[in-house]
């Protein structure tokens, strides 16, 4: 059996990613049905994940895909549970434990994640159940000029996350720890930069003072990026150098890998800054494996071609798969 350093760090294999599935049943009808004009309720869930993740082929670069709670018991089309159907790929199912975001109350404007409360039975049973491997836990910052975010919004976030992933090891598995500081606002790119460093710094320091095992976690990161008001495009090099150059102050050697999220860029340009951050990791020697976590910029150019018709899902696979492997070539 694996330990944990040994499993985060399969999760992280050279050339392969992971895949995050994981939007809420509202996420899911919302973001991505709705937006593609497609119907909504259960079974379009259903069919949605069974188009992406029955795709034949992906297991060559996925290494795990993370999932809804609703998606542990919906079967396929072909009647086996999605985590059987992963696992009999090879790919590691996973699971988001937090239970979504809610105001801090010492300021309003910004947020922190519920789902502590009841985590270590809910993890026993997706473990036991489900044999999922690794979850994740996403705290959401926010960026308004020099007055967000807050001192106190991040020592919070970072609380939950350190106690998250303390729990998750406890339970066996792997944790998955996002951070997500927001594309939203008008901030420029070295704003970003700072604010990602002021993150990770108050992270683990709390992750160090909770014990918690740092070969056997993951970090799933934003990058460095002009926010979406600011008018301004940064290119790839731009963006690589100051997410590089934030992530080799701030996080330790030990930490098993660093992912990304996409954060609401589109899949060309997700695809071309992972490729520049990874180029310029390789150059300057960085500790950890990077590679990636994405969502919208994996699923989005699937869900135009499929559209919830059945006839569709042929040709949709062929352009999730098309850009899965433009995107695991970015990271090589």
């Amino acid at each position: 059996m694996m330990n944990l350093s040994d499993t985060a760090r399969a999760l992280v294999a050279p050339g392969k990613g992971i895949l995050a599935a994981d939007e809420s049943e509202k996420s899911a009808d919302e973001k991505r049905l709705t937006a593609f004009g497609i119907k909504t309720g259960p079974e379009m869930r259903r069919k949605f994940r069974d188009m992406l993740l029955a795709t034949p082929g992906i297991e060559e670069y996925l290494t795990g895909v993370i999932l809804h709670e609703e998606t542990l018991s919906q079967k396929g089309n072909d009647g086996e549970l999605f985590p059987r159907l992963l696992a009999a790929k090879g790919i590691t199912p996973g699971i988001k434990v937090d239970q979504g975001l809610e105001p801090l109350a010492e300021s309003p404007s910004e947020t922190i994640t519920k789902g502590l409360l009841g985590l270590p039975e809910r993890l026993t049973a997706y473990h036991t159940d489900y044999a999922t491997g690794f979850t994740k836990w996403r705290a959401a910052i926010t960026i308004d000029g020099d007055r967000l975010p807050t001192a106190r919004a991040l020592v919070e976030n970072a609380k939950r996350l350190a106690t998250y992933a303390c729990e998750v090891q406890k339970a066996g598995m792997v944790p998955l720890l996002e951070p997500e500081v927001l594309l939203d606002g008008a901030h420029g790119r070295l704003r970003a930069r700072a604010v990602i460093e002021s993150v990770m710094r108050v992270l683990f320091d709390t992750l160090n003072e909770q014990c918690a095992d740092l070969s056997g976690i993951i970090i799933k990161t934003s990058m460095a990026v002009s926010g979406n008001k600011s008018g301004r495009q940064d290119t790839p090099e731009e963006v690589a150098e100051d997410t590089l150059g934030a992530l080799m102050e701030t996080v330790p050697a030990e930490v098993a890998g660093i992912v990304f999220l996409s954060g609401g860029q589109t899949p060309d340009q997700a695809t071309a800054n992972l490729a520049a951050i990874t180029k310029l990791a390789r150059e300057r020697n960085a500790p950890w494996p990077l590679t990636f976590s994405y969502a919208r910029a994996l699923q989005e150019e699937a869900l135009m071609i499929w559209k919830g018709e059945d006839e569709n899902v042929p040709a949709a696979r062929e352009a999730f798969l098309a850009r899965l492997e433009k995107v695991a070539a970015a990271t090589s």
